[in-house]
Formats: C-alpha cells, structure tokens, sequence
C-alpha cells in the first residue's frame, strides 16, 4: 500500500511571510529557523518524511511541529513545552554578546575574533561559539574585498557601461578591453611530485624569475572570441597597435564599442588623434567608473588563463610563457563561450548606496 503523503500545510499569506522572516534570520534561534524552513516547505506539499530527512529528524517530530504550528501559529515555532527539552548550557545573554561583539567589535590585539579568543572574552567554550557562529552564518576569520567608487560620474558610466552588456546596439560589435600586466615567467626552483592517492601534487614555495610580458586582450561580448596580444609594455603607442588589429577584426559597415578603464595610456595622444581620424567615426569608447574593474567584463576571462595555465605553469623564459599564453588562447577561440552580464544599473546603483551610507555611518562613528 502506497504511503500516504499529510496534505500541504495550510498557512496564510501573512503568515507565510513572518515564517519566511524567521527561516532567514541570523539572530532567532537556530531551533526556531529549522523548525520555520520545515514548515515552508510543509507548505508547499513536501512530505514529513522527506522534510524528517533533509533536517535529520523523524517524521514524527515534523508531525509536532505542524500540530503546534496548526494550534498556535507562528508564535509556535521554536517553542520548547515547559520541562521538555535540554537545559541550557550557556549563560542567560551569551549568544547576543558573542553576536554583538562579533558584528560590532575587534580584539584589543588583533584584527579579528577566534573561538578562543572569543569564549576568553565571554567566559564560554570554544566550542559553544563555533556554534553560535555557525548557527548566525558568521565567519570572522573571513574577509572579503571591496571598494566604493567615488567617481562623481559612477552612475552616468554605470548605466552606460551595463545598457552596453544588456542591450548592446544593432550593427555593431562590443568588446571589454583590458591588460593583464606583468605577467610573470615563474620557474620552480625542485621539480614538482605527482599526484597521488592521499597526496595532492606539489610544487616548491620559492621559484625563479625569468621576465614579465603584457597581455592585451578585447573580448567580444556577443560570441566570447577573445583578440590577444603581448607585448613588453603598455604604453600609449602599444594600446594604440591594439586598437589598430581591433579595428581590422571588424567588417567595414560595423561599429566599435570598446569598455574600458581610465588608464591613462587608453586616452594618450596618439590614441586621441588615431580616433579623431574620420575613418575612425565607428569607434566609441566606454569607460568604466574608477575602482570599478569589476565592471569590465574581460576581467573574468583573465581568470581563465590565471587559474588553468599560468598560475601552476613552469616557464624557463618570456618566450615559453607567451607561447603558452597564445596557445591557451587558441584554443579558448576554437569554442568560445561568452559570459552573460544579468545585474541591472538599478540593482548595482542600490547596492552601492548601501555601501556609501554604511561608509558614511562607520566615518561619523570614527570621527566622534
């Protein structure tokens, strides 16, 4: 006989929006945002036990909680019946202060929290903040890095740089435009050991230097084709023989686009003359705000060659690493693969508000 599935869950609209809140919150508690993604998803029709399994519980568990929730509502959830349930370990306020000083604080002598340092401070076990970190999603040890473009034209550029990526126009081909310089001929001074069961392959910390080249590249938004070029600088006079094989790339009756940033060799003297040149009308330059690279599309397709070739790549001279590089590119070139811009203007334009206003709250704070 057919196991028999417990009908969805009937839940109102406000009250499926409070038990989103809490499934998604970093300070209920962790009781409280299970037991709230079990009951979303008892909401949509997913069976007890299948709910039972995703979050490691028996199915009769999943059926208490869809009583509670069925007699009480949201202010059920997460709810311990009075004598039931494990006696606290932690002191009463101890997992808001090691939240708060965590979000809100440093050490006294050092940039970030540990788990030791931590409980030390708090007077817990290391362990129980392990927890409570994982239980809000917080990772101290972690840093990621950022910057806000001051540019006072950021939004003008932005939201000509993104209708370029979403709408590029009729009759013309978009490329992202940039240099990878200094890439470096690095050999290892001992030869690498294989891989191995257990054992990654290795190579030696130190390494030898042999010379650095320039990597030009403009890749075609539309098919992922990338034009590449090294050079030893990148000069006004180098970016301007760049433009020139761009400009042959193209079929005469196509306009440019080019993205870019605000080097200043991109706009040096020759550059702006060679453009001015009637023949050269199709051409439009697109510059990216400052401290916005991430902006610049060809930034990603760097990372290709960085990661796959170069990084863990052995080169005995300038010579073997721009042969390496042009193969590489080669062969990306004979199956392109194009990567699609999806944020709008408006959601990045939010987003960076966000990060003014936080800068501007941590500045007033610093100041006073």
């Amino acid at each position: 006989m057919p196991i028999r599935s417990a009908p969805a869950l009937p839940v109102s609209e406000e009250q499926r929006v409070e038990l989103t809140r809490m499934a998604t919150s970093t300070v209920l508690s962790h009781r409280k945002v299970v037991q709230a993604r079990a009951l979303l998803l008892a909401a949509d029709g997913v069976a007890n036990e299948e709910i039972a399994r995703r979050f490691g519980v028996d199915s009769d568990t999943v059926r208490r909680w869809r009583r509670r929730y069925a007699e009480k509502g949201p202010a059920g959830v997460g709810v311990i019946a009075k004598g039931r349930g494990r006696k606290p370990s932690l002191p009463e306020g101890a997992v808001a202060e090691v939240v708060r000083l965590t979000m809100t604080q440093t050490p006294p002598d050092a940039t970030h929290w540990t788990t030791r340092s931590m409980a030390r401070r708090v007077g817990i076990g290391k362990d129980a903040v392990a927890r409570i970190w994982a239980d809000h999603d917080l990772k101290p040890w972690k840093v990621a890095t950022f910057k806000v473009s001051n540019d006072p034209r950021f939004e003008e550029k932005l939201v000509d740089v993104v209708g370029l990526y979403l709408n590029p126009p009729a009759r013309a081909v978009v490329f992202s435009y940039d240099e990878k310089t200094q890439c470096q001929a690095l050999d290892r001074t001992q030869p690498s050991l294989p891989l191995k069961p257990g054992r990654a392959g290795t190579m030696t910390h130190d390494y030898k230097r042999h010379g650095t080249i320039d990597l030009f590249a403009a890749m075609n938004i539309a098919t992922g084709e990338v034009l590449t070029d090294l050079r030893k600088g990148h000069a006004g006079k180098d970016v301007l023989r760049f433009f020139k094989q761009i400009d042959a790339s193209v079929p005469r009756g196509l306009g440019i686009h080019v993205v870019l940033d605000n080097l200043s060799a991109h706009s040096a003297p020759e550059i702006t003359k060679w453009l001015a040149h009637k023949d050269r009308r199709r051409w439009h330059l697109h510059f990216t705000p400052t401290s916005s690279s991430w902006l610049n599309l060809v930034e990603r397709w760097f990372k290709e060659p960085t990661d796959k070739r170069l990084r863990r790549g052995r080169f005995t001279s300038v010579a073997d690493l721009t042969d390496a590089i042009t193969v590489w590119a080669q062969r990306w070139n004979d199956d392109p693969k194009p990567f699609i811009w999806k944020p709008t203007a408006e959601s990045i334009t939010e987003k960076v508000q966000r990060g003014r206003a936080a800068l501007s709250q941590i500045k007033s704070a610093t100041n006073h």
